[in-house]
C-alpha cells in the first residue's frame, strides 16, 4: 500500500483473522498500523494484492456495495470522530439509527452501555463538556453498540487510566466471547502481556504474527 506517489507504506504482507479470534496490532510510530487498519474497514484500498472481508474481495466489489458492509464493522479511531451537536447518548445511538434499528428497547441498551463504560452521569453531555477519556468511552460504546461482526480499535486506552483501561479491555473480549473478531492496535506493552491475545507486529512495512506472550514463554 501506498498514498499516491509517496513511499511504499506496507509491503509483502499476508494474514488470515478467523472468526472469532482475538489480535493486538502493534509496532513503532510510523510502523504503519493506522494505515492497516484503514484497509481493514475500508478507507483505502490496496495499492496492488488482495483485501478479502466476510467472502468478498473488497477491490472487486461495487462501490455502492460498501456501505452495508462496513456497517458490519465496528472502528475507534484515535481522535473519536464524536459528532459535537450530539449528545453521548445520541453519537452511541447514531449506528442504529443510521442503520433503521432505534427503538425503545435499544435506546435502553445505549444508556445500559454507557453508564457501563462509567458515564451514566453524562448521558445528556456534547462532546465538549468531555475530557478526552470520556469522549474515547463514547466512542468505543458507539463502535460496540451494532455488536460488529468485526472491531478495530486505534489505540483504545491511550486517554483513560489503568482502571478504565481494563475495563474497555473486558469490554471487547466479551465482544469477542459472543463472536465478534476484534483487532486492538496499542503501544501498550503491558497490556499486551496482561491479556495475552496473538499479536501482530508491524515493523518498517512488514507484519509478523506472534502467538499469546503465555505461548511464546512455553515455546
Amino acid at each position: 500500500m501506498r498514498y499516491e506517489q509517496g513511499p511504499v507504506v506496507l509491503r509483502d504482507i499476508s494474514f488470515h483473522l478467523r472468526e472469532g479470534t482475538f489480535y493486538f496490532l502493534t509496532g513503532p510510530s510510523g510502523a504503519g498500523k493506522s494505515s492497516l487498519l484503514s484497509l481493514l474497514y475500508l478507507a483505502q484500498l490496496p495499492t496492488s494484492g488482495r483485501v478479502q472481508l466476510f467472502g468478498r474481495d473488497v477491490a472487486k466489489m461495487p462501490r455502492a456495495q460498501r456501505p452495508a458492509l462496513r456497517r458490519k464493522i465496528g472502528v475507534v479511531f484515535q481522535d473519536f470522530r464524536l459528532l459535537d451537536h450530539l449528545s453521548a447518548v445520541e453519537n452511541v445511538a447514531l449506528p442504529l439509527r443510521v442503520a433503521g434499528n432505534l427503538g425503545p428497547e435499544s435506546e435502553a441498551h445505549v444508556r445500559e452501555l454507557l453508564a457501563w463504560v462509567g458515564l451514566a452521569d453524562h448521558l445528556e453531555a456534547r462532546p465538549h463538556e468531555l475530557s478526552g477519556g470520556q469522549q474515547q468511552r463514547v466512542a468505543i460504546a458507539r463502535a460496540v453498540i451494532n455488536r460488529p461482526l468485526l472491531l478495530l480499535a486505534d489505540e483504545p486506552t491511550g486517554n483513560v487510566d489503568d482502571v478504565t483501561a481494563a475495563r474497555l479491555m473486558y469490554l471487547f473480549e466479551e465482544l469477542n466471547k459472543m463472536g465478534t473478531t476484534v483487532v486492538v492496535a496499542t503501544h501498550a506493552e503491558t497490556l499486551i502481556r496482561r491479556f495475552d491475545h496473538p499479536v501482530l507486529r508491524l515493523d518498517a512495512g512488514t507484519l509478523a504474527v506472534e502467538p499469546p506472550t503465555r505461548a511464546r514463554g512455553a515455546a
